[in-house]
């Protein structure tokens, strides 16, 4: 089965159930683990996962430990922290890391249900940039040295004139590499070459 998965960590089998149960409500796909090794071990679920929900607190590695592993891994998940146990510290802790939120148990079920939805969204507006930057990324890798000179000279408001003296080439040389370089990286206008070369330094700063 493809598609976004939800994970439900946490070592209370009936807190794990009832979690899992109610996130299918929304019709998604939830795997449940113990342990944030068995996560870490579920080589399927780590590439499909869409939102975490995690207890804090577990035998072995904690659920703050699971969110820094992966982080260390560059697997950027949103994490919904459940617990009875947040302290201010550990509250901070995990915000600072990047969780996506923390709910103190006993916690609203709606309150849930929302949050992992917004979670879900995300992420996968974040894989849709993520591949949107690979795919243009693949595009730009693809210009030859003389070619990527030529569209900094276009990015940057230079007439053909002006990059061929700034390149010491004909202007008819810079024609021919300003065809590749539309054609290459598939746009039919200058105004859409600057808008994917700007968004995807935005992207990648």
């Amino acid at each position: 089965m493809s598609g976004p998965l939800v994970c439900v960590v946490d070592d209370d089998d009936a807190v794990r159930l009832s979690m899992g149960l109610l996130i299918e409500t929304l019709g998604l796909p939830v795997r449940c683990f113990p342990t944030a090794l068995d996560v870490l071990a579920d080589g399927d679920a780590l590439e499909r996962v869409h939102c975490l929900v995690l207890d804090v607190r577990m035998p072995g590695l904690s659920g703050v430990g699971l969110q820094e592993r992966l982080g260390k891994l560059g697997r950027v998940v949103p994490i919904i922290f459940v617990s009875a146990h947040g302290d201010v510290p550990m509250v901070a802790r995990a915000m600072r890391e990047g969780a996506f939120d923390f709910l103190q148990k006993p916690f609203n079920e709606q309150v849930l249900l929302d949050r992992v939805l917004e979670a879900v969204q995300l992420a996968a507006r974040r894989r849709q940039e993520s591949a949107w930057l690979a795919n243009v990324q693949s595009r730009l890798d693809s210009l030859t040295a003389r070619e990527r000179d030529v569209m900094e000279g276009m990015v940057g408001g230079r007439l053909n004139k002006q990059i061929a003296e700034d390149l010491g080439i004909s202007m008819k040389t810079v024609e021919q590499h300003r065809s590749r370089v539309m054609e290459k990286l598939q746009v039919d206008s200058l105004a859409e070459l600057v808008r994917i070369v700007v968004r995807s330094c935005r992207q990648e700063d």
